[in-house]
């Protein structure tokens, strides 16, 4: 098994680190990563400037882009061996509810589903974060499943895990995504010139997150498990909108 490994938060930082450590003790593993934290970066593209990718002295492979840069880069001609799969993270934070539309990480995760690959997102959730080995052991034994067939080839597991020890880990649950509140208002500061300059402010409050909800399963300590899909159609729909375009150009 050849599994690709990628994240947002950038090659040096402590989730990946510890994910390919673990997984490097029973599994090959390639590692391919931004070069600096690429946090919301989505699932967006370079397109109008070359990327650049070097290999440095631990075998990673910095590449000056973001994650989606990563995966379809590495997958598309920058490595010898195809991968049988595509993990990303352990993200430093949560990707819960609406994080996952900006999250670069569950990015990194689709891409390798849209380039014909099973697919995983990891994450640690909660302050002070230092429990990546939770996640790490974790990841692993969710990819044995996977590799067993376990789970559908054309899922992409969206896992979430409580900063904590192992042993303090309740269980797994397989969630829905929950929803936010409307995000907080922008934060408005000035540069050292007087210019007004601004900042994202934070997401919002959870708003739906009972029972079921990925948020629900962590604030109870359970790992949380969301399966996603690519297709983004909202396919009950479709013969609705069919009538209601009927006669629209005559």
């Amino acid at each position: 098994m050849h599994i690709l490994i990628s994240n947002d938060d950038g090659y040096e930082a402590p989730g990946i680190n510890c994910l390919a450590a673990e997984f490097a003790k029973e599994i090959d593993i390639t590692v391919v990563a931004p070069d600096r934290d690429r946090s919301g970066a989505s699932n967006s593209l370079t397109l109008e400037l070359p990327i650049r990718a070097k290999r440095m002295d631990n075998g990673f492979i910095r590449v000056d882009g973001t994650p989606t840069d990563c995966v379809h880069l590495a997958i598309t001609g920058l490595l010898e061996q195809e991968p049988d799969m595509v993990v990303a993270g352990i993200n430093a934070g949560g990707n819960l509810g609406d994080d996952v539309l900006y999250s670069g990480t569950v990015a990194a995760a689709m891409e390798g589903r849209f380039l014909g690959y099973p697919a995983m997102a990891i994450s640690l959730v909660g302050p002070e974060l230092e429990h990546y080995a939770t996640a790490a052991q974790i990841a692993v034994s969710l990819v044995k499943k996977m590799q067993a067939g376990a789970f559908p080839s054309d899922v992409i597991l969206n896992v979430n895990v409580p900063n904590l020890p192992l042993n303090q880990i309740k269980g797994i649950q397989a969630t829905r995504l929950g929803h936010r509140h409307k995000a907080e208002p922008i934060i408005k500061s000035q540069d050292p010139r007087g210019r007004d300059i601004y900042w994202v402010g934070p997401p919002g409050q959870e708003q739906d997150a009972g029972p079921g909800t990925d948020f629900h399963a962590i604030k109870n300590h359970y790992v949380s498990v969301t399966p996603l899909q690519v297709d983004l159609t909202r396919h009950n729909l479709v013969d609705e909108i069919s009538e209601l375009l009927d006669g629209v150009l005559k």
